[in-house]
């Protein structure tokens, strides 16, 4: 529920009236009418509506972090800004660009400071930018050996509640997958199996053929060192993701 104190703050015995309005009636009315809208569409409307009429002071900035507060991520906000400066104005959207990276600046330094305490002995890596597109979250990859090693190692780290879709290493002849959990908490599983919670020194054969999916637990960052047998005719197939039903139900 959004509070606000702004109006009675500085206007509360010069303007009571616009005090009262402000705080009680936009603030305290309006923006709570969550059932018709929720707060985070409502940010976005306000700083649409700002930048199209080219106020980008500190009333604009207070506006991007609370939509950011309400939920406009980072990749979110730079798209609004971009898709606003044709309708609002070049000037307008760079202004607005530039207080947007000083609102989300602090974030990202924060969460990189967390994610860099994460990754275990074998360190966190590169974000798993290749393969994001099969993950939930984000995930990151530290490759362990040469990238041109007989039997190649990643260290691979999950943010809390990551997980790769379903899938298979497929293979003729050998193949299959080996996990050597080494930080945090995390689930593997198989198809028509129930999910197995891993926890570092856990290690977990994967047979060649076997649809499963692996990731982080929701409230853990996890890590594990992944590497697959050799094999005959060896590929991998992706699959559908794990729903958000079927993992909260874990």
């Amino acid at each position: 529920m959004v509070k606000q104190t702004a109006g009675h703050d500085a206007l509360g015995q010069f303007a009571p009236e616009f005090a009262h309005l402000n705080d009680d009636v936009l603030f305290g009315e309006v923006r709570n009418r969550t059932d018709k809208l929720g707060l985070k569409e409502r940010s976005i409307v306000t700083i649409s509506a700002l930048i199209g009429k080219g106020i980008t002071d500190s009333s604009l900035k207070y506006h991007l972090m609370s939509a950011k507060n309400n939920g406009v991520a980072q990749v979110e906000m730079a798209e609004i800004l971009t898709h606003i400066a044709f309708y609002a104005g070049w000037p307008n959207a760079w202004a607005a660009f530039n207080m947007a990276k000083e609102v989300y600046a602090e974030d990202d330094a924060a969460a990189a400071d967390v994610a860099e305490q994460h990754g275990g002995f074998f360190g966190l890596g590169k974000p798993n930018d290749s393969f994001a597109q099969y993950f939930i979250g984000q995930s990151y990859l530290n490759p362990v050996t040469a990238p041109d090693a007989y039997l190649p190692i990643f260290n691979v780290t999950f943010e809390p509640g990551c997980r790769n879709n379903w899938h298979v290493h497929h293979a003729d002849k050998g193949g299959g997958q080996v996990l050597v959990c080494v930080d945090g908490q995390g689930w593997y599983q198989e198809e028509g199996k129930p999910a197995q919670a891993l926890n570092p020194g856990d290690v977990v054969e994967i047979p060649a053929n076997v649809k499963h999916w692996h990731g982080a637990q929701a409230g853990s960052w996890f890590s594990h060192l992944a590497f697959e047998y050799p094999g005959e005719n060896t590929s991998n197939e992706w699959c559908e993701p794990v729903t958000d039903e079927e993992y909260a139900a874990l």
